[in-house]
C-alpha cells in the first residue's frame, strides 16, 4: 500500500484524536497522555507542537489519514513518535512512514522509546536502523501502572 507523508493539516486533528482513543491501540502505545479522552488537553497539545520546531507529518495511505510520525525534541536528544491507525496494522505502514521520515529529517542521533512488550512498534523501529540501547521503567497511563520501556538509537 502506497504511504505519503504531508504537513499536519488543521482537518487531521479529528482524525488523529478518534484514533488516539481506540483501548487496544491505547494499551500498546502504553505511554499516553493521562487523559486521552481530554479533547481540550488534545489541542492544546498540538497548538503547541504546531507551533514549535518539531517536524510534524500526516501519514497518508492511499489518500486516507492513518496516522502520524513526528520527530521532537532537543537538538541532541531529538526522538521520534508515531501512531498508526489499528485498522492499518501489519501492512508495514509504520515501517514505510518512519523510513520517509528518518530520510526527511537527517539529523542524527535520533532516539524512540517503546513499551518492552510492544513487538510490532520494536520490529518497525529495528527495520528503520535503531538499535536498543537501554531499559528503563515508567508510569505508563493508559496501563495505570509501570511498565518497562526500551531506549533505541539511529546514529546513521
Amino acid at each position: 500500500m502506497p504511504i505519503a507523508l504531508r504537513r499536519v493539516h488543521d482537518s487531521d486533528l479529528p482524525v488523529f484524536f478518534r484514533q488516539m482513543n481506540d483501548p487496544e491501540s491505547l494499551e500498546m502505545a502504553a505511554f499516553t497522555p493521562k487523559d486521552p479522552a481530554d479533547r481540550d488537553a488534545f489541542d492544546a497539545h498540538w497548538q503547541r507542537i504546531r507551533a514549535s520546531s518539531d517536524v510534524l507529518r500526516t501519514i497518508l495511505a492511499d489518500g486516507d489519514v492513518v496516522g502520524s510520525a513526528a520527530v521532537y525534541g532537543q537538538p541532541g536528544e531529538r526522538e521520534v513518535t508515531y501512531w498508526v491507525d489499528r485498522a492499518y496494522w501489519g501492512r508495514g505502514i509504520a515501517t514505510q512512514a518512519l523510513a520517509a521520515l528518518l530520510s526527511e529529517v537527517r539529523e542524527r542521533p535520533l532516539f524512540a522509546r517503546a513499551a518492552a512488550d510492544n513487538t510490532g512498534s520494536l520490529r518497525v523501529l529495528a527495520k528503520c536502523g535503531f538499535r536498543p540501547t537501554a531499559r528503563a521503567a515508567g508510569f505508563a497511563n493508559a496501563r495505570g501502572r509501570e511498565t518497562e520501556e526500551i531506549v533505541l538509537r539511529l546514529e546513521t
